[in-house]
């Protein structure tokens, strides 16, 4: 339960990066003023009102969450355009300084499904056919054989090592308490987050439903039940607590308790090692032609494929997996996304990713285990309280992956893409869609390499444009000499494989 209180009062991205099973980041939510037509489209809650996704159980969630999963990208990204020698945030002055008001953006395309095992014929590459199958209606998932031919794969591999892979570390523990105690939660409110059948009992599912991190460890039933024996939090040993029992708890035996619990790499939520590739001007060949094949592939303006996330490219060794997440977090008034908060002129706690694609790649053959698994793909309805029944926990990769619905099995140069977020019925981004949840299998032999082009799209149509708007005057302003130093695949674009 330290993790359960803990997590839920504080406290998820992708096959791939941020992630672990709650909101990748944080964000927030006001529509810039002086954008004309576009001033009053307030930003909607990307999430309905209940469970996880709840308003209020999201609030407390990311006051934890944001201090360790801040994207990393979007400071990328905004060092590229300004070159690293002026504020990362424009400021009001240079914001008033751009071209007038952002203009009204056009709707999002969205490939049809159709029917599961529908295949339709595209050439994305000159003088080749590819086949986009789909996989599943819910969510709108699609794979493509041969993406990526073998040499590009072995390129983009090379190009990771050459730069380097760091561990992809989820919520580190020196400022657990630090965060807790910004907390403003009583423990009756938290009581009442954690009790989502309104019982007046926290059982075990309820628990772990809610709690998707502790110290960065994936929460088992054994787990929760080795906490309430440490600090007597159950003295009935019958693995539900009343009412009475949670307020006689002091949530400072949890944190005293997390610390004092490394988790081991298989207790992780996440267990692999990630870097970033860029791929705009200047980058590799390679780099620059997959991301105009992304392009061709979601029929997306190139503006917003262009000023979306580097590559992340991610290995897991044996042992590796990555417990069932979704890429994207709910945008509420309180949040913002991570890609366009520099040119908000607002101020709000929070920021999250807003992934409204991912596009994966496989770059190898997996020996054995590390398939992509949608746990509820295609189910008739979704409840978030039915991933878990009895000891089996759907988004556990490591125990029941063989339980979900769909698995896509890693194969060399295959790609798979999904939509994060449902339509909204105006041409843009809707609701996140609670069936785009999906993990990476436990790795049971050798080591597996994916990829991951996110494309980030602003629920708020008019905050998107306005980013679009300032990043080309940036560009226009720094030319070619605005590249960053940190793309160090820059000064291996002529670099050649050894096949």
């Amino acid at each position: 339960m330290a993790a359960a209180a803990a997590t839920a009062a504080a406290a998820p991205r992708p096959e791939a990066a941020s992630p672990q099973w709650a909101p990748p980041g944080h964000e927030r939510a006001r529509d810039a003023a002086g954008l004309g037509d576009c001033e009053d489209a307030p930003v909607r809650p990307l999430c309905k009102p209940r469970g996880i996704c709840s308003r209020a159980y999201f609030l407390v969630l990311m006051v934890f969450v944001h201090l360790y999963l801040g994207n990393v990208l979007a400071l990328l990204l905004f060092v590229h355009y300004s070159n690293g020698d002026e504020s990362s945030d424009p400021g009001p002055q240079r914001r008033a300084q751009g071209p007038g008001p952002a203009p009204t953006l056009g709707p999002l395309t969205r490939l049809e499904g159709i029917k599961v095992g529908y295949e339709r014929k595209v050439q994305l590459v000159a003088d080749r056919d590819h086949f986009i199958r789909t996989l599943s209606l819910k969510p709108l998932l699609f794979e493509i054989p041969g993406f990526l031919s073998d040499e590009e794969c072995r390129l983009i591999i090379q190009l990771a090592q050459m730069k380097g892979l760091q561990r992809s570390q989820i919520l580190p523990t020196e400022e657990y308490e630090e965060a807790m105690g910004t907390m403003q939660v009583s423990q009756l409110d938290l009581f009442r987050l954690l009790d989502q059948n309104r019982d007046g009992r926290l059982q075990l599912r309820e628990v772990l439903a809610q709690t998707r991190l502790g110290n960065g460890r994936w929460m088992t039933p054994e787990n929760i039940q080795e906490m309430y024996s440490a600090i007597k939090a159950d003295p009935d040993g019958d693995g539900v607590l009343s009412l009475q029992e949670f307020s006689d708890m002091d949530l400072r035996d949890f944190h005293k308790y997390m610390r004092s619990h490394k988790a081991a790499s298989s207790e992780l939520v996440r267990n692999s090692h990630h870097t970033w590739l860029y791929q705009g001007e200047g980058a590799h060949h390679v780099m620059r032609a997959i991301r105009q094949r992304v392009l061709r592939l979601t029929r997306l303006s190139p503006e917003i494929v262009e000023l979306s996330e580097p590559l992340q490219v991610v290995r897991y060794g044996e042992g590796g997996h990555y417990h069932a997440h979704v890429d994207s977090g709910p945008v509420y008034p309180e949040t913002i996304c991570s890609h366009t908060k520099l040119v908000a002129n607002e101020s709000v706690p929070f920021e999250t990713s807003c992934r409204y694609m991912t596009v994966l790649f496989y770059l190898n053959n997996v020996t054995g285990g590390g398939e992509t698994v949608f746990p509820v793909a295609d189910n008739r309805t979704y409840d978030e309280m039915s991933l878990i029944q009895d000891d089996v926990d759907l988004r556990d990769t490591r125990r029941h992956c063989d339980k979900g619905n769909l698995r896509v099995k890693p194969r060399q140069g295959t790609a798979v893409f999904w939509y994060n977020y449902l339509p909204d019925g105006q041409g843009w981004v809707g609701d996140v869609d609670d069936y785009s949840l999906h993990g990476g299998c436990l790795v049971t032999s050798g080591t597996k390499w994916i990829a991951n082009n996110w494309i980030n799209v602003d629920p708020s149509r008019a905050r998107q444009a306005l980013f679009q708007q300032e990043m080309a005057r940036l560009a226009r302003e720094g030319g070619t000499d605005s590249q960053p130093e940190w793309a160090l695949d820059r000064a291996y674009r002529d670099a050649r494989v050894e096949l």
